[in-house]
């Protein structure tokens, strides 16, 4: 766990809009009883992928992952959210930031971000090729 970054701000807040709450069960911990990170990357992956399913208007298909960081350890029994802002969108890709935050045992005290990543999916047609993305709607 990290934390020593100097881009790490403990006072900052979730970036981008909630895409995936869920709770930290036993079954999702390693050996050492600790939340396993592949878990965690799983659920901002399936959050990263919503949002780019959503913006792409169809299928996607995650093609990298940069600038994972584990900043804190997550118990079980947090509820973790997953927050994700498109950063870029290409001709066939999107590149998305996800953070993961922690409500820490389920309390009222402000949610702790745990782990951040950029994820970038690129839009599939109905054969799995590359399509372009359609022109954002705003």
């Amino acid at each position: 766990m990290s934390g020593d970054s100097k881009d790490f701000d403990d006072d900052a807040a979730p970036r981008g809009v909630l895409a995936l709450r869920m709770l930290a069960m036993p079954k999702d911990t390693n050996p050492s009883g600790d939340i396993f990170g592949g878990w965690v990357m799983s659920q901002m992956d399936i959050a990263g992928g919503t949002t780019a399913w959503k913006r792409a208007g169809g299928r996607v298909a995650t093609v990298a992952v940069d600038g994972f960081v584990f900043h804190r350890p997550i118990n079980v029994g947090d509820v973790v959210s997953c927050y994700c802002d498109i950063v870029r969108v290409g001709n066939t890709s999107i590149s998305i930031l996800v953070e993961a935050w922690a409500l820490k045992d389920r309390t009222s005290t402000p949610l702790v971000r745990v782990t951040e990543g950029t994820f970038t999916f690129v839009a599939l047609d109905e054969n799995g090729n590359k399509r372009p993305v359609p022109p954002s709607g705003d």
